[in-house]
């Protein structure tokens, strides 16, 4: 041990000498001052704009984001920026640049650099579609609305109250008394651009019951604010709606319920209250009767407790932030059901390419939370082969970069025996109800695609319910 740390001291001088002695040969060679370490120079954006629309600019995180006005076209912007006196910057803004995703520009002033990454979004042109206070669900790539009211409405006589973009007009305008008994054709214009946005009302089963599952006494006491948002949601879609809190589920009569959806965000360990026998037997005896479940973030991790996988076949991935801030997601993040599209509970999403969908915004604020299985690595299965062999379910969809389906299994299906109802699980970071602000209390930018995590778990639940 002492020869060893003679020779690290020898070494260690050696390399001292060796670098007093290049320092003195550099500045002796050099008298031009413009090589000096030059640290006192601004590397910071003044505004960047395109098409005369500010963008917002964190300059903590370096993120720009500007949002331009529907029907701009954004392949070929040249943007207008500003820098500090002698900086430059790459790429050249005078340029036209193609925005469609992320683009990352260096600022480079004396010695210093700073990148800022600029994501472009193009504003919907209808923003909400309500009736009755149900918010209808928007695609805009096959443009169409989608609502269900409750099952005694007047279908034939009914008013929306319709929010478009700015600059953006609609026809039937918003307040105005519709008959959606059959589809209804509303016209959106921008300048001297016109499309076509096709209303579908439905109406909800008399006969479909749901129940909603917490920690809290009553759902006014709900705390987590992802699962406040979630169960908002559902009690403003669905007329047969109740809360049901795991205090006192043992003592009630499931019978009346077609559903139970528990969605857990408020702590990666499930609450102890969820492992009394008289609970899980509850859940037990529900789905053997035919009763279904649908089970989201970290309530993913319950299939083990009531036996819906083998013992250790559970969610081998959990994770998450907690606290009151948000952190910014700097992409879009979806997932991929390639080969899946067909699958009821992912019809009329909105998609940016077949068989894949975003769910979270770039530039909004999320936490997170996940539970899901990780297949190759660590995860032990290598595949979704194993795992389905393994868990008996079936793997539905994965991160958005995985067409295999080979290396997550974020959205699940366990298909129940005999009598026994179905399972569906959704497990991923990006189905995030609620944005959190930020550590300096900027709230978050809105999740543009909500609407894709209020339809997939409506899909989840009708197909459930069938």
């Amino acid at each position: 041990m002492k020869f060893k740390k003679n020779i690290t001291a020898k070494f260690l001088s050696g390399v001292l000498g060796l670098f007093i002695a290049v320092s003195v040969m550099l500045s002796c060679e050099s008298n031009d001052d413009s090589s000096a370490f030059e640290i006192d120079k601004s590397v910071s954006l003044s505004t960047f704009s395109i098409n005369g629309v500010a963008a917002t600019i964190n300059e903590g995180t370096g993120a720009v984001r500007v949002a331009l006005p529907y029907n701009t076209e954004i392949t070929a912007l040249t943007p207008e920026v500003g820098i500090p006196e002698g900086a430059t910057i790459v790429p050249d803004p005078n340029t036209p640049t193609d925005f469609t995703n992320e683009v990352e520009y260096l600022l480079n002033n004396g010695n210093l650099y700073k990148s800022y990454k600029v994501n472009v979004t193009v504003n919907k042109p209808i923003l909400k579609f309500s009736i009755n206070g149900i918010s209808a669900t928007i695609n805009d790539n096959n443009q169409t609305v989608k609502l269900t009211v409750e099952p005694e409405a007047d279908i034939t006589n009914l008013i929306p109250q319709i929010e478009v973009s700015e600059g953006v007009s609609i026809s039937p305008v918003s307040e105005v008394a519709q008959d959606f008994s059959e589809p209804v054709v509303y016209t959106v214009s921008i300048g001297g651009f016109s499309t076509e946005y096709t209303v579908n009302v439905s109406q909800q089963s008399t006969g479909t019951k749901i129940g909603f599952i917490g920690t809290a006494a009553t759902r006014e006491a709900i705390v987590d604010l992802d699962e406040v948002a979630a169960s908002d949601w559902l009690f403003s879609t669905y007329s047969q709606v109740e809360y049901i809190s795991l205090q006192n589920i043992a003592n009630k009569d499931l019978a009346e319920f077609d559903v139970l959806w528990w969605h857990y965000d408020a702590a990666i360990e499930l609450p102890q209250i969820a492992f009394n026998n008289g609970v899980i037997n509850a859940f037990k005896d529900f789905r053997n009767n035919g009763g279904k479940l649908l089970l989201t973030t970290f309530a993913t991790q319950y299939v083990e407790a009531l036996g819906i996988v083998p013992g250790g076949e559970g969610p081998n991935n959990v994770f998450g932030d907690f606290g009151t801030n948000g952190f910014i997601a700097d992409n879009n993040w979806g997932i991929s059901y390639v080969g899946k599209e067909d699958h009821p509970i992912f019809q009329g999403l909105e998609t940016f390419t077949q068989g894949k969908s975003y769910l979270l915004e770039s530039g909004t604020f999320r936490q997170n939370h996940v539970s899901w299985w990780f297949l190759p690595d660590f995860g032990g299965y290598d595949n979704s082969e194993n795992w389905r062999n393994a868990t008996g379910g079936i793997n539905l969809a994965s991160e958005d970069f995985d067409d295999s389906l080979d290396f997550r299994v974020a959205i699940a299906e366990f298909p129940g025996s005999d009598s026994q109802g179905n399972v569906v699980v959704i497990s991923l970071g990006a189905y995030d109800w609620y944005n959190e602000n930020n550590a300096n209390g900027d709230p978050s930018e809105s999740n543009g695609f909500i609407g894709n995590i209020q339809l997939l778990t409506k899909n989840s639940l009708d197909y459930l319910t069938q």
